[in-house]
């Protein structure tokens, strides 16, 4: 199903990609946070004229190369000599200035206009003489490009906690993510003891066909020691291109000797969508991520569990837990699967112009059927625009704890042969023009999954992260806006909401993923909508 994307008046649509990216503790922008980039470069990515440029305070290209550094060689620093490596950026704009009158010198006009741009130059040059002092002496050797991007990335983290720099390396394992399929064994593994342990192999994979087991310990790969090597080093040897082979060689718990297992690499397409009848009943889905293979494969689920039930359907539970975000277009997309019309979300950026809002189109895969959708405080980003958009059209209820509080849009903006930056671009918001940075969804039902623990620590949310943005609602000087109407009424029959059970009882068994009984949310949210089901008619659609 395709979403309508509607601009504001005026509005360019940019050639960047989106990311709502997690951000909050999770490896390289977490699952599913990424964004692919063709490589084009930052100012095609950008979208924008020369012109707009010179707006922006960025300098046209003058077609000047920098300068080259005179004085002594490499060595300990004078106080005459001044590195080039950002340092002549700025030369090379006074160079342009006095070499090009007629191109540098009305931008130079302008970046005095913006507020003295001769300040930047000291600040470069700044920057020159601290870079060349680390590079004579500081206490070991360090390479210009690891002091280069430490730089980069403070400059970069130093804005939000969201955004920073990817090198080349980074970058690429976030456009892996981002796919969601890669060439590999399919195993899901973890670190113990310096040694690479199996925690599950994945259904219908090479791992799976060749018999590796959950508790396996990877101490070899084609003969060469895991001991001594990171998890990510690992799993970079673990992959590769279709078709090529590997050997493994295992420990074994009650195996004498070490196993050796040969495997043949193929895609891998890690499960995004789990999904099963609860009581025959109720449709449940786990979306973990959103990448590129989401929303087919919570179509595909939907679609299993209505053939598999028949007419039996009474709702259905979308479990955002723990889901910490991932791709803005396939989070339009899976809100766009339950709504038939409607905003789903609109972002505004840092001029009114570069606004843009998503609305939906017909078609509710669950074809009107009561849904919950289940979150906590680890549902973020990708996941808190679903939650935020199902609940303003009170097309299901949220059910759970407050949300993460990411309510910030990340555009991943290629740079050729450097990787490249991802940088916040955007706040979004609900449909009915809520922002939730820093604040996060309020379920419309309370429901917490194990029973308050005074000395338990509290969970870090986006409100606790240093530098994070402020909502609207805190930031000054900001422009007259209304503020946004009160959600309606959920609306629900009589006696519904009394039987919810807010707290798991005295003594209950803590939970366990393999026995969803022990899941005290799942199950008060599957005993809603049966109580639902039998105190309203037959596919009774929410009130919008």
């Amino acid at each position: 199903m395709a979403s309508r994307w509607t601009p504001a008046p005026g509005s360019r649509r940019a050639g960047n990609l989106r990311v709502i990216d997690p951000g909050h503790g999770v490896q390289a922008g977490g699952p599913g946070a990424a964004a692919q980039g063709s490589g084009d470069g930052m100012a095609q990515f950008s979208g924008r004229s020369g012109g707009e440029d010179n707006r922006r305070g960025r300098l046209p290209d003058t077609g000047l190369q920098p300068p080259r550094a005179q004085g002594p060689a490499a060595g300990t620093p004078t106080p005459r000599r001044r590195l080039v490596t950002l340092g002549a950026v700025a030369a090379a704009f006074v160079a342009g200035a006095v070499v090009s009158p007629m191109v540098a010198l009305p931008t130079i006009q302008a970046w005095a206009q913006e507020g003295g741009r001769a300040e930047t130059y000291r600040l470069l040059n700044l920057f020159g003489d601290v870079f060349e002092r680390i590079r004579a002496e500081y206490v070991e050797p360090v390479t210009d490009r690891d002091v280069i991007e430490n730089a980069i990335n403070g400059m970069l983290q130093g804005l939000d906690p969201h955004s920073s720099y990817m090198n080349p390396r980074s970058f690429r394992d976030m456009q892996v993510q981002t796919r969601g399929e890669f060439g590999g064994l399919g195993i899901e593994v973890t670190q113990e003891n310096g040694y690479v342990k199996v925690i599950s192999p994945i259904d219908e994979t090479p791992a799976a066909r060749a018999g590796v087991r959950p508790g396996d310990i990877i101490t070899h790969l084609n003969g060469n020691s895991t001991l001594g090597l990171t998890l990510q080093e690992a799993v970079e040897q673990m992959r590769g291109e279709r078709g090529t082979a590997i050997r493994l060689t295992i420990r074994r718990e009650g195996e004498q000797r070490p196993v050796e297992i040969s495997l043949t690499r193929d895609v891998i397409r890690p499960q995004v969508a789990r999904f099963r009848l609860e009581g025959n009943d109720i449709a449940y889905v786990r979306l973990s991520a959103f990448n590129e293979q989401t929303e087919g494969a919570l179509r595909r689920a939907i679609t299993a569990m209505r053939n598999q039930a028949g007419n039996n359907l009474k709702g259905v539970i979308l479990d955002l837990r723990n889901n910490p975000g991932g791709l803005l277009d396939q989070a339009v997309q899976v809100a766009d699967d339950f709504l038939e019309q409607g905003e789903i979300v609109s972002t505004r950026a840092r001029r009114a112009e570069d606004a843009q809002r998503w609305n939906a189109r017909a078609g509710d895969i669950a074809q009107g059927l009561p849904m919950v959708v289940l979150i906590n405080a680890g549902s973020a980003s990708a996941s808190e625009i679903v939650a935020g958009a199902l609940q303003d059209h009170r097309r299901a209820v949220v059910m759970g704890v407050k949300s993460f509080g990411k309510g910030s849009v990340q555009t991943v903006m290629p740079i050729p042969g450097q990787g490249a930056i991802r940088l916040t671009t955007a706040r979004y918001y609900t449909p009915s023009g809520r922002s939730i940075q820093a604040t996060g969804i309020e379920p419309d039902i309370e429901v917490l999954a194990t029973r308050p623990d005074p000395n338990a620590p509290a969970r870090d949310r986006e409100a606790d992260l240093r530098r994070a943005l402020r909502n609207d609602a805190d930031r000054p000087a900001q422009p007259q806006q209304a503020a946004p109407p009160p959600l309606p009424p959920l609306n629900l029959p009589a006696g519904v909401l009394d039987r919810v059970v807010r707290l798991p009882a005295e003594g209950a068994p803590a939970f366990d993923p393999a026995r969803p009984e022990t899941d005290h949310q799942l199950q008060q949210a599957a005993q809603f909508l049966r109580n639902l089901a039998a105190a309203s008619p037959p596919q009774r659609r929410a009130q919008r």
